[in-house]
C-alpha cells in the first residue's frame, strides 16, 4: 500500500472527564480515546479520504490492542505499529476547563521512557517512508534515543526533489519542556532535521525553540532560510500565517465556543496535509485548516471528534470564508 500521508511518533490512551469544568481530583468518570499528535493527525487526514499509516509503538499489553484497534476503526494502517515488551502503553489525562481556557495534560507511563521512543532507524521500511507523498513527524519524537536517531533516518530516506514531485516533509514543532532536558537540546536536534524538511508548523513558543525569538515573519524567514519551504506560524488570537519565499498569507480565526482546545491542532495538521495533497491554493488550504481545527475545539475529544471535510466546508461556508472546491482533490 501506498500512502498519502504516513506519521512517526507518538501514540497514547487519552483518559479524558465526562465531567467537563470540574478538576481532575471531582471528576467522578473519564472516557478513553485514542491519543498521540502524529496519531491523531493521520486520523484527521483520514477523515478528509486520504490513505493514511503510523509508525509508532505500544505496550505489549490490553491498551496496546485498544489502539490498534482504534487505528483501524478511523482507517488509519497500523502495520508500522509494533509493541515492546517490559513497556506500559503510556495513558495521558486530561483536565477540561473551558471557562478558564485551560487543559492541562498530565503524562503518565513516558518516563523514563516510552514505547513509542523505541522505534529504532533499523526497523524503519524506508521504502515506504521515502515513497509517501507526505511524511510527519514531530519534534517530541527526537527528545530521545534511540528515536531522535530513528526520525533523522526517516528524514533523510525522502527524496529533496519534493515540491516538485508533489512531496511534501513536515515538522510539527510541537515542543514539551517536560520531554527535553533543555531548550538548547531541543534546538540542536531540530537543527539536525530542518534540511530535510519542506513544511514546518508551530505557534510562537515552538518556532522560538527551533529558530530563535522574534515577530512571526522573522521566524518565519528563519525556517525558510533553515531550507523549509512553508513556514506555518500560529498567531494565536490572530489566526494562522503561512509564507514562502514569494507568498504570505494569513488566515483569521474561525470563531466557535470553544469546550476542549486540546486536539484543535492536530485537526489542523490533517486538514493541512489534505490540502496540500489535493493541489488548493495555500489561502484555501490555510482557511481549510483553521476550520478544522476550530470543529475540534468546539467538542470533546480528540481522534474521535475529526470533522469531515464536508463538515469543514459547512462551517467555512456558515461564516463566510473560503470553501474549497472539493471536486479537485485526488
Amino acid at each position: 500500500m501506498s500512502f498519502d500521508l504516513l506519521t512517526m511518533g507518538r501514540i497514547s490512551v487519552d483518559i479524558y472527564p465526562n465531567d467537563v469544568g470540574r478538576s481532575l481530583e471531582d471528576v467522578e468518570s473519564f472516557g478513553k480515546y485514542l491519543g498521540g499528535s502524529p496519531s491523531n493527525v493521520a486520523v484527521a487526514a483520514a477523515r478528509h479520504g486520504d490513505r493514511t499509516g503510523v509508525i509508532t509503538r505500544t505496550g505489549e499489553d490490553p491498551f496496546g490492542t485498544y489502539l490498534h484497534g482504534q487505528l483501524s476503526k478511523f482507517g488509519v494502517d497500523d502495520q508500522f505499529v509494533s509493541a515492546v515488551p517490559g513497556l506500559q502503553t503510556p495513558a495521558t489525562f486530561c483536565a477540561i476547563l473551558p471557562q478558564e481556557q485551560q487543559f492541562p495534560l498530565y503524562f503518565y507511563g513516558r518516563f523514563p521512557t516510552a514505547p513509542d521512543l523505541q522505534i529504532r532507524a533499523d526497523e524503519l521500511d524506508v521504502e515506504a517512508i521515502a515513497a509517501a507523498r507526505v511524511f510527519w513527524s514531530t519534534v517530541t519524537g527526537l527528545c530521545q534515543e534511540p528515536s531522535a536517531s530513528a526520525h533523522l533516518a526517516a528524514h533523510q530516506a525522502r527524496p529533496r526533489t519534493e515540491l516538485a514531485e508533489g512531496q511534501y516533509t513536515v515538522l510539527d514543532l510541537d515542543y514539551r519542556p517536560m520531554f527535553w532536558e533543555s531548550v538548547d537540546e531541543a534546538r540542536a536536534r531540530v537543527a539536525q532535521v530542518l534540511p530535510h524538511v519542506t513544511v514546518a508548523i508551530g505557534n510562537d513558543e515552538e518556532c522560538a525553540v527551533a529558530v530563535g525569538d522574534g515577530t512571526p515573519d522573522e521566524q518565519a524567514d528563519r525556517l525558510l532560510d533553515a531550507g523549509v519551504e512553508i513556514a506555518v506560524v500560529k498567531l494565536g488570537p490572530e489566526g494562522v500565517m503561512a509564507k514562502t519565499r514569494t507568498e504570505r498569507v494569513v488566515s483569521a480565526p474561525v470563531p466557535v465556543e470553544t469546550l476542549n482546545g486540546l486536539g484543535a491542532g492536530d485537526s489542523f495538521g490533517g486538514a493541512f496535509v489534505h490540502g496540500l495533497l489535493a493541489g488548493w491554493p495555500l489561502a484555501q488550504t490555510l482557511d481549510f485548516a483553521n476550520a478544522a481545527g476550530a470543529l475540534v475545539a468546539s467538542r470533546l475529544s480528540c481522534a474521535d471528534a475529526m470533522p469531515t471535510t464536508d463538515e469543514v466546508r459547512a462551517l467555512l461556508s456558515e461564516r463566510g470564508r473560503l470553501v474549497p472546491n472539493t471536486e479537485a482533490s485526488v
